[in-house]
């Protein structure tokens, strides 16, 4: 069971991370300070430590010398960004933003201990990367071990033999693909093979900003630029200064701030709003959408000159149901990774547990395959996961190895309406159940049964065009 340190003065913050890691089969030591921390305990011992970026004392950056090679994640708010940055130059393996989502905080401690595991079995030097010979591939970063991207099939060669091309250069990056294909592993991958790979790789969501505060957050603002502009602040692009630039969800970004945008990658400066003077800044920027942003430019909602300057190149993500015998081998290592993570003794995949993985079409692609296996980890009380457990129930008796199936729900649903399910295309079916069921479910339930994150139902929605009633049910965004 790995070993956590918690670093955090404020008690609240501190017992709420505590409890949210040892849910989920960490054991977590905790201290208010770093001097705390070194009185109670040998800081090296540890496997990760989770450090809040200002205390009383000594700041959580002293954590980084004392770790002797311990990664440590650093926690800041937004306001003090561009020392988080600071503090990632200075050897932290990576920083989070306060308040942070519970699902970003798990992914991201996730994602630092697999690496520190591979780290330490990594064979020196470092392997070449396995896509040149056919076997389950590892994208190679010869600086800092290994990001992973499993998968074998041709589009998956195809496109690692693509990063190893493009990421030694400066070139601006697009990268397509459907929501949970693993749009962010690209960039990541990108950026660690890049010259710039010790320089910050700065990730932002444009969906997740509010429209009002988006320019705001990429490009900084000075004192009194708005209201409640109480202090300057340095913007996202800024911090990623020297380094990577990392845009999900391009698509959503307003036609004021793409025209800022342009003006970073035209002419390598930003103008922090409210501010009369440019900066130069030194940023590559990888994009990423699900969107088609050329159909977007054609009508006048994505800036066509921005368009271009994106599409310098152009990565395509094919879906987790294109992959072919990919998502067994995704499968098994993910099944691998949470039962090892949980502690538990080696778990294996039913017969028809298999046929479900490879018949079922996931629309929620990668996310929704390791959500699936995760919750069938939990609630598995053998040695063996079925296909209830994965909670993916579908017909298996009539699929061919070429057939993909739609969940119970699908057949369900279109019985109900007298409809018949053979002539449904996965977003038929889709907007068919939202359609029918939104006025009585919330979007969690939506989700639920679609079996699919609320993001991914969110992001369906704006694709297909299927707006939230704005009555009946309520719920959260």
């Amino acid at each position: 069971m790995p070993h956590i340190l918690i670093v955090e003065d404020e008690t609240i913050i501190r017992s709420a991370l505590r409890r949210l890691l040892e849910r989920n089969q960490y054991q977590v030591s905790e201290a208010g300070s770093v001097q705390e921390a070194q009185e109670r305990y040998s800081i090296p011992s540890f496997d990760l430590i989770v450090s809040d970026l200002r205390l009383p004392g000594a700041p959580g950056t002293e954590l980084i010398k004392l770790a002797e090679g311990t990664p440590v994640l650093i926690m800041t708010s937004y306001a003090s960004l561009r020392s988080a940055v600071d503090s990632m130059k200075m050897g932290a393996v990576d920083y989070i933003a306060k308040p942070f989502d519970h699902d970003e905080m798990l992914q991201a401690v996730a994602r630092i201990l697999r690496d520190r595991q591979e780290a330490k079995s990594a064979p020196a030097p470092a392997a070449t990367s396995n896509a040149r010979n056919g076997s389950a591939e590892k994208t190679v970063d010869n600086a800092n071990g290994e990001i992973g991207i499993i998968g074998s099939c041709a589009a998956m060669q195809e496109l690692y033999s693509k990063i190893r091309k493009v990421a030694p250069t400066d070139s601006n990056v697009l990268v397509q693909g459907e929501s949970g294909t693993g749009k962010e592993l690209v960039a990541r991958a990108l950026h660690n093979l890049s010259r710039r790979a010790k320089a910050p790789l700065i990730s932002v969501n444009c969906a997740a900003i509010p429209e009002t505060l988006i320019e705001s957050e990429l490009f900084g603002h000075e004192k009194g630029a708005f209201t409640g502009a109480s202090a300057g602040r340095a913007g996202l692009v800024e911090a990623a200064d020297g380094g990577t630039l990392f845009l999900d969800e391009i698509g959503e970004l307003p036609l004021e701030a793409q025209a800022r945008l342009l003006r970073v990658l035209q002419e390598g400066e930003i103008r922090r709003v409210g501010s009369v003077q440019s900066q130069k800044v030194d940023v590559r920027l990888i994009a990423a959408t699900h969107r088609d942003l050329k159909t977007l430019a054609k009508t006048g909602q994505f800036r066509e000159d921005l368009y271009y300057r994106l599409h310098v190149i152009a990565l395509k993500l094919p879906a987790l149901r294109e992959r072919g015998n990919d998502v067994i081998e995704i499968a098994q290592a993910f099944l691998v990774r949470q039962y090892t993570r949980m502690g538990r003794e080696p778990l294996r995949f039913a017969h028809d547990a298999e046929q479900a993985i490879r018949h079922y079409p996931w629309p929620g692609n990668v996310r929704e395959l390791e959500n699936a296996i995760e919750r069938a980890v939990i609630l598995c009380e053998g040695a063996e996961i079925s296909a209830d457990l994965l909670g993916i129930d579908i017909e298996l008796d009539d699929l061919d190895d070429e057939d993909f199936g739609l969940p119970a729900t699908a057949g369900q649903s279109a019985g109900n309406s007298h409809e018949p399910t053979e002539d449904l295309s996965l977003e038929d079916y889709f907007q068919h159940f939202v359609l029918e069921h939104q006025d009585h479910m919330t979007e969690t339930e939506l989700a639920r049964k679609l079996g699919i994150s609320r993001k991914c139902l969110w992001e369906r929605r704006q694709r297909l065009g299927i707006p939230r009633r704005k009555s009946g049910v309520t719920s959260g965004p």
